[in-house]
């Protein structure tokens, strides 16, 4: 049986004697719930000895009711328990003085994506940074990576930090929110009491989930369009398209598992794509379809593009390369198209004066990549595999589930 941190935390009294006379605040979303399906708060509070002051929500809040990015939550008192409740993707994204003034310790629990781009990543950065500041306690009630332990994508380069982008790690970076804590922890100097809460019998290499306990464990959307396992196996590939003029499928009922325009064809896509880097599309099946989003990019509009199907005997967890795919296809559209206006100019969570897919991927390589006429799949694989090489070795030691 699967235990998650949350799970532990209630169920054994002797994880909470730490916690006793002191004031602890949670930070959570929809997906913070207990195998039972009940919500982390609730669950929490039911206890009675846990002395509850605060609550955090982090992007899209903590009740996970703000459908698209850069839509802000606001702070609120929590109805039942008379407590604050702060946003962390409001008027701030860092926690301020009066809100650490309402708490010693601060429960994480978040379920996360192992995307770098994933905000929930970059919000644990900024409040270890806070609580360090504050000598307040951070624990992290662990969860499971379900993209699992695989490494993919270039590492942020020095400058390009970022709301998306917390650190120098890769986009898929294979750790657990808690074993990145360790890493940010070591890695920005942080003194403060940190501890996570571990899961028991969390193997990430297990089949068929390969991180996420299929048929063991509900799959609660952390965020909106978070609405599978299928999606968060190819986010780290299709979280790109979010800086391009390409659909990635919001405003269906499978975004961030599909992309197209209304100018593009999906066979043709698919051809090319073959034909660039056909060792890129292993893993997975792609289906040429086509789609008519009914908000967001290309509303009302029929799309044609492809389908990344990730839910069948077709998928292959350990040679799935989700971020190379849709570098691929962006390669193919700029081979199909050498002047189709890819690249959306907009200020991408709130960053003006740099392109938004150079902020996701942390530096302008791969649109110079994909922009390239001369430039091969070669090329870019030196990049990557250079930086995903040296980010296993350094996260070894940090790794908590064998």
């Amino acid at each position: 049986m699967i235990l998650f941190g949350v799970d532990r935390l209630v169920a054994d009294p002797a994880l909470r004697v730490a916690l006793q006379g002191r004031r602890v605040a949670l930070l959570a979303h929809p997906a913070s719930v207990t195998a039972t399906l009940a919500h982390s708060l609730d669950a929490l509070a039911a206890l009675g000895e846990v002395h509850l002051t605060a609550a955090f929500g982090p992007q899209h809040g903590l009740r996970g009711d703000k459908q698209d990015n850069m839509v802000e939550s606001r702070d609120f008192l929590d109805p039942l328990r008379g407590i604050p409740v702060y946003s962390l993707y409001g008027e701030v994204r860092r926690p301020t003085e009066a809100m650490l003034d309402t708490f010693d310790v601060l429960l994480v629990d978040l379920q996360d994506l192992g995307c770098r781009i994933y905000t929930f990543l970059t919000t644990l950065r900024y409040v270890l940074e806070a609580a360090a500041r504050r000598g307040k306690s951070v624990w992290v009630l662990d969860r499971p990576n379900p993209a699992g332990r695989p490494v993919e994508g270039l590492a942020l380069r020095p400058g390009w930090e970022s709301f998306v982008g917390a650190g120098r790690l890769p986009m898929r970076y294979g750790l657990t929110l808690g074993e990145a804590g360790h890493w940010f922890v070591g890695e920005l100097g942080l003194d403060l009491d940190y501890r996570v809460v571990t899961m028991q019998g969390w193997d990430p290499a297990a089949a068929p989930g390969h991180g996420w306990p299929v048929l063991e464990r509900s799959w609660v959307n952390p965020s909106p369009n978070a609405a599978s396992l299928a999606m968060a196996r190819c986010y780290a590939g299709t979280v790109m398209l979010e800086g391009t003029t390409l659909s990635e499928g919001r405003g269906t009922t499978r975004p961030l598992e599909l992309f197209g325009a209304p100018d593009l064809d999906g066979q043709t896509l698919l051809a090319t794509m073959h034909r660039l880097a056909p060792e890129w599309l292993s893993g997975c099946r792609l289906r040429p379809c086509w789609f008519e989003p009914t908000f967001h990019k290309h509303v009302g509009k029929l799309c044609g593009g492809l389908q990344v199907h990730v839910d069948d005997p077709g998928y292959e967890h350990g040679s799935f390369l989700p971020w190379r795919l849709v570098a691929v296809l962006l390669k193919a559209v700029r081979t199909l198209h050498p002047h189709y206006p890819l690249w959306r100019d907009f200020a991408y969570e709130y960053e003006a004066g740099r392109l938004a897919i150079d902020l996701i991927n942390g530096s302008p390589l791969l649109r110079e990549w994909v922009d390239d006429p001369t430039a091969r799949a070669a090329d870019l694989q030196a990049l990557a595999a250079k930086d995903e090489a040296a980010w296993r070795e350094e996260r070894e030691a940090l790794l908590l589930y064998r």
